[in-house]
């Protein structure tokens, strides 16, 4: 005869391995019920967007297959949170729930509230730290004031000692006498109806397994070299486990412990790769102390900064036509694989925001659309970085030339190649260029400037000025 069922809370943790809150549950000895709850509702503006929802269609029925093969299952429920576990609880007779903590301003909100409510009603609660090497709320400067830069975090960070994983007893996972009713994965239509999913379905194995297999390979064959390829774009030199620690379908502990052999060896590539998860690591640690920054300026002068909103230049950014080829081929790629290379997407950043004057926010609101790794707090650090705005940002007079960023990066013309089509014949001296190119070399490749490929929308260096004289607005 069964006893009361624990409740585990499933989020960003689809994972079964280094599952803190699944083994809480487990070690508990009672039957477990793992729940899903679809609620964007509770996200405010930060909805999911279409390629998160894609990648968590997947996740869900990974996660959910994995635990059937250990005789549980995953219960589905959509609507608010708070109302949908005290339901569950209500229909189960649960006495204990288990979750992995997240770290979004309105989910700490939400979260603090319905533990307290859930403690004074007699439950059990336990909530954990699933997904980052640190806590936020528990590192401070010697002044006692949050860290802005990121050196000194970091080595701060590194001074201490980070946890390992633990081992997740799945194997002793015991299932309740009846099951609740579960909604569907399809009736969620997170699949979208235009074909625009199947590139990046062919792109990624979307499962733990997927996960796993992509860090072994990467800590085994490509971490030493991390430090030399990362910046190339057309090489596989970074380790693309952004989506599966966004969904949590590998944690950072376990990221860590890849490649601890190395760094104990003293290993120059996997250093710069953890200094790397050091950077997300950073973004959670600003967006827990300032959470405003998702739509607001760290630094307040950016606020009156002069921006020219245009939608024509927004649109020719987000469809990958505005004739510098290194942006366009980085746009494209987000478009077809929900991913882009770290260097491009600081390129195709600054670009929007510097050479088209258009606000970061709409940036990062496209990114959080279009990116199967759009985390909150990454997105945010990252256009406030490009935009100088931000904690550590990057000045904004720092304006990336979008021909020689191509020229040194991408130098035979590979990663332009891959991307837009329209340019594959043109020679690699031209290829980042291809309005410097002589009329006889733009024929032999087919490219009809104005007409295939289009022209510049903007040119370099007047764009660059009129950035500086935006600048200089508000820097006073």
């Amino acid at each position: 005869m069964s006893s009361a069922p624990s409740i585990v809370w499933f989020r960003q943790d689809l994972r079964i391995d280094d599952q803190p809150a699944l083994k809480a549950a487990i070690q508990r000895g009672e039957p477990i019920i793992p729940v899903y709850i679809h609620s964007p509702e509770d996200e405010g503006e930060w909805t999911p967007g279409g390629a998160t929802l894609l990648w968590l269609h997947h996740a869900l029925a990974s996660l959910d297959e994995t635990l059937r093969s250990h005789g549980s299952r995953l219960i589905l429920r959509s609507g608010p949170a708070s109302r949908i576990l005290k339901d569950l609880i209500k229909e189960t007779g649960s006495d204990a729930i288990f979750w992995n903590r997240r770290y979004e301003p309105r989910a700490i909100e939400r979260d603090q509230t319905l533990k307290s409510q859930l403690k004074e009603d007699g439950l059990e609660v336990g909530s954990f730290n699933g997904s980052l090497l640190i806590e936020p709320g528990k590192v401070f400067n010697k002044s006692g004031t949050p860290f802005k830069v990121f050196t000194p975090f970091w080595k701060h960070c590194l001074g201490g000692t980070f946890p390992k994983p633990v081992a997740t007893p799945i194997k002793d996972i015991k299932a309740p006498s009846s099951w609740p009713k579960s909604e569907t994965l399809d009736a969620w239509d997170f699949i979208p109806s235009i074909p625009w999913n199947k590139p990046i379905e062919k792109a990624w194995d979307m499962t733990e397994a997927g996960g796993q297999k992509r860090l072994k390979s990467f800590s085994r064959n490509s971490a030493s070299r991390y430090k030399e390829r990362r910046d190339l774009p057309a090489e596989d030199g970074t380790s693309t486990l952004s989506p599966y620690l966004h969904f949590g379908q590998i944690s950072p502990r376990q990221v860590l412990a890849s490649v601890r052999g190395a760094l104990e060896k003293g290993d120059e590539g996997s250093r710069v790769f953890m200094s790397e998860i050091g950077w997300r690591e950073f973004g959670y640690y600003l967006l827990f102390h300032f959470p405003h920054t998702t739509s607001d300026p760290l630094n307040p002068s950016f606020e009156d900064f002069p921006w020219k909103k245009n939608e024509t230049f927004l649109k020719a950014w987000q469809k990958g036509q505005t004739g510098y080829p290194l942006v366009d081929a980085g746009m494209r790629q987000l478009w077809l694989t929900g991913w882009m290379h770290n260097r491009v997407r600081m390129v195709v950043a600054s670009f929007l925001i510097k050479h088209l004057l258009q606000p970061w926010q709409d940036g990062a609101a496209w990114f959080w659309d279009t990116l199967v790794d759009a985390d909150l707090a990454s997105n945010t650090l990252g256009w406030q970085w490009t935009a100088g705005c931000g904690a550590d940002a990057a000045p904004f007079f720092r304006i990336f030339n979008p021909i020689t960023q191509g020229e040194k990066f991408d130098p035979d013309g590979n990663y332009v190649a891959t991307w837009v089509p329209e340019l594959k014949e043109m020679p690699a001296k031209y290829i980042h260029a291809p309005w410097d190119a002589p009329a006889e070399v733009l024929e032999e490749a087919g490219v009809d400037l104005g007409s295939n490929y289009p022209r510049p929308i903007v040119d370099h260096k007047e764009a660059r000025n009129r950035a500086l004289k935006a600048y200089d607005q508000i820097k006073g």
